[in-house]
């Protein structure tokens, strides 16, 4: 009886095996398909549009802000809440990356993408909105060419300058403008932190339309911001935004 029960579970384990080897066979052959599609368009998108005219057409921007506009805490809130690991990637998370994917596959749809600063900004500049997989793995390649092409403080002022706030607000400096009446450089540091966390779903995180849900989003770029370094637990009661005495806002 027992060397029966040893036969089936024997049997049982090989045909496991054999099952879980075919759907990583399965895996790889679409993941290198998703691959060598998205080298196909990203060779198209940078030979269509060079990257030097990509950059000048976004600096050429009436509402251009350089980084030694923004203040250091805005420039901060962003690092830990959209890529805290930038300065030590080259383009791509692949923590982060190896996270979205195994989300990905578990809902079988591109719902997160593991995206760094880097990634945002080639979609920016290249791309539209749409999620595949051949569409994330373009971004990728693009995301490796640029950090090889430009500086890091390079790539994170062409972002800051880029990303979209709600409102129809595209870039810091319109943002600030738009939604606080100032100049990035003036912005106090409950208003930095409140407009570096708008980007991540700008529709519901704007201001001046979701005082509540953009107050909520601050509180998470803050814990963030604790939680890797740049600021201490007891700082952050006194960076929460206050609607009621904005003096833009409130009116």
């Amino acid at each position: 009886m027992r060397k029966r029960t040893r036969k089936h579970l024997g049997t049982a384990g090989k045909m496991v095996g054999g099952f879980l080897a075919f759907f990583c066979l399965i895996l790889l052959t679409a993941g290198m398909f998703w691959a060598i599609q998205g080298y196909v368009s990203y060779q198209k998108a940078v030979k269509e549009k060079p990257l030097a005219q990509a950059v000048e057409e976004a600096r050429s921007g009436a509402q251009w802000a350089s980084l030694e506009q923004v203040p250091d805490l805005y420039k901060k809130a962003v690092l830990a809440v959209e890529d805290h690991r930038y300065y030590t990637h080259h383009g791509i998370d692949w923590i982060s990356m190896a996270r979205a994917v195994v989300h990905d596959i578990r809902v079988m749809k591109p719902e997160q993408g593991g995206s760094t600063i880097t990634q945002q900004l080639v979609k920016n500049m290249y791309y539209d909105q749409n999620k595949t997989f051949a569409r994330k793995a373009a971004e990728a390649w693009t995301a490796l060419y640029v950090e090889r092409q430009l500086s890091k403080e390079e790539i994170l002022e062409l972002y800051i300058n880029t990303i979209y706030f709600g409102d129809g607000y595209y870039g810091l400096k319109e943002a600030s403008l738009g939604y606080f009446g100032k100049e990035p450089q003036e912005l106090n540091d409950s208003e930095a932190v409140l407009l570096a966390g708008i980007p991540n779903a700008p529709s519901a995180y704007a201001p001046s339309r979701h005082a509540d849900l953009a107050l909520q989003r601050e509180k998470q770029v803050l814990a963030a911001m604790v939680k890797y370094g740049y600021l201490e637990p007891s700082e952050t009661d006194s960076l929460l935004w206050d609607a009621a005495a904005d003096p833009v806002l409130a009116r």
